[in-house]
C-alpha cells in the first residue's frame, strides 16, 4: 500500500501543471458539453424543414437520451489521463474498466437503433394493430445486439472466442433440438410480425375455431371467440392451418333471392329488378351489383340481387341488410306483389268401383 501511494505521489508530482490544466479542460468539456448539445439538437428538431432530416435528428436525439453519465464520465477521464504520464499498469486496468462501460453503452445505443429503425418502419401501424409485432421483433433484436456485444468485448479483452462460438453452437444445437416446438413457434412468430398475415382486432375463422385476435405474443395467438371464451393456439399450428381473415376485407358481398307467385302479372314481374336495385341504392355504404330474373321455380318466379355493403363490420352490415329488406316488404306490399312460399294442394282422385263378384 506504501509503494502504491508514492507511485501516485509520483504520478501526480511528474506531470505539469500544463497537463493537470488540459486534463481538466477535457474533461469539463466532455461531461458538461452533452446538455448543451441535446438542447441544440431538439432546438433544430422543432425547426427542421424535411422529414428525413426530421428521422435523422430523431435518431441522433434518441442515441443521446440514452448515453449514460457514466459512460461521458469514464470517456472524458480515459482522454483527459492521454495527456499524463501513467504507468502501464494502472493504464491498462483504466483500459479494460473503459472498454466494459463502452461496450456496456454500445449495447444501448444498438437497442435505441433497433428500436427507432422498427418505429420507422412500422411505427405507422403499430398504434392501430397493438405492439404485438413489433414487441417480438424487438426482443430477437435486443438479444442479437447484446449477443454481438458481449462477443467483441471477450474479443477486446484478449479471450478467444472461436472455442466459444464455437461451443456455443454445438450447444445452441443441442439446446434447439430439446426446444424445437418453442424454437417453432418462435419463428412462427417473426414470419406473423413480418408477413402480417393477420394483427390484433381482426376476425380469424380457421377449422372449427373462430374468434378476433386480442394478443399475439412470441408462443401463442389469442382470440375471443364469439362466445364469449378465449382460444389460446400456437403460432406454429396457426400457422400451419388455412386461416380466413375477415379484417382485411373493406366490403361484404350481400345475396338477395326472393320469390314470387306464378300469377303476378307480367308488367310487375319485370318491375321486380328495379325496385330491388331502388332498395339497395337508398342505403348509404352500398354498392349495387345486378338484379334480374333468374329462373322459374318449381313453386315460385326467382329473383336474385346481389350488392356490397362498404364496410366490413358485421353489425353495419346487418343493419343495411334488414333496411332493404323492410323496404322491399314495404315496396311489394304497395304494388300488390304476393311472395310466395311452398304449398300443396289437395287432389281429388275417384277410384273406378271393384267388380262385382258373381
Amino acid at each position: 500500500m506504501k509503494e502504491l501511494l508514492e507511485q501516485g505521489s509520483q504520478i501526480f508530482l511528474g506531470n505539469e501543471l500544463r497537463d493537470w490544466a488540459i486534463t481538466a479542460a477535457l474533461f469539463v468539456i466532455f461531461v458538461f458539453a452533452f446538455p448543451l448539445l441535446r438542447s441544440a439538437l431538439h432546438s433544430r428538431l422543432e425547426k427542421a424543414p424535411a422529414r428525413h432530416a426530421m428521422a435523422v435528428l430523431e435518431v441522433a436525439i434518441a442515441l443521446f437520451d440514452r448515453t449514460k453519465r457514466l459512460f461521458l464520465i469514464a470517456l472524458a477521464a480515459w482522454l483527459s489521463l492521454r495527456w499524463l504520464k501513467i504507468p502501464p499498469e494502472i493504464d491498462r486496468k483504466l483500459g479494460i474498466g473503459l472498454q466494459v462501460i463502452a461496450w456496456f453503452q454500445f449495447g444501448l445505443w444498438g437497442m435505441t437503433l433497433v428500436s427507432q429503425l422498427l418505429h420507422s418502419r412500422l411505427g405507422g401501424d403499430a398504434a392501430a394493430e397493438g405492439a404485438a409485432s413489433l414487441n417480438i421483433l424487438r426482443f430477437v433484436g435486443f438479444m442479437l445486439v447484446w449477443t454481438i456485444v458481449l462477443l467483441m468485448l471477450l474479443a477486446n479483452l484478449g479471450v478467444e472466442i472461436m472455442p466459444l462460438v464455437a461451443g456455443l453452437g454445438i450447444g445452441g444445437i443441442a439446446i434447439a433440438l430439446a426446444v424445437q416446438n418453442v424454437l417453432g413457434d418462435l419463428l412462427a412468430s417473426l414470419s406473423i410480425a413480418l408477413d402480417k398475415p393477420f394483427k390484433v382486432g381482426d376476425f380469424l375463422v380457421t377449422g372449427e375455431e373462430r374468434g378476433r385476435v386480442e394478443h399475439i405474443g412470441i408462443k401463442s395467438t389469442r382470440l375471443r371467440s364469439t362466445t364469449g371464451e378465449q382460444i389460446i393456439m400456437s403460432n406454429g399450428d396457426l400457422l400451419k392451418s388455412r386461416l380466413r381473415n375477415y379484417g382485411h376485407r373493406a366490403e361484404r358481398r350481400a345475396e338477395l333471392t326472393i320469390r314470387i307467385v306464378y300469377e303476378t302479372p307480367r308488367a310487375l314481374i319485370a318491375a321486380v329488378p328495379g325496385i330491388i336495385e331502388a332498395a339497395v341504392r337508398s342505403q348509404e355504404k352500398t354498392r349495387f351489383e345486378r338484379a334480374h330474373f333468374a329462373r322459374y321455380g318449381d313453386w315460385a318466379l326467382v329473383f336474385e340481387g346481389v350488392y356490397f355493403v362498404l364496410d366490413s363490420e358485421l353489425k353495419v352490415f346487418m343493419d343495411v341488410q334488414q333496411a332493404v329488406n323492410l323496404q322491399l316488404m314495404d315496396e311489394f306490399a304497395r304494388r300488390e306483389i304476393q311472395f310466395a312460399y311452398p304449398t300443396s294442394r289437395a287432389v281429388s282422385v275417384t277410384l273406378p268401383a271393384p267388380p262385382a263378384t258373381a
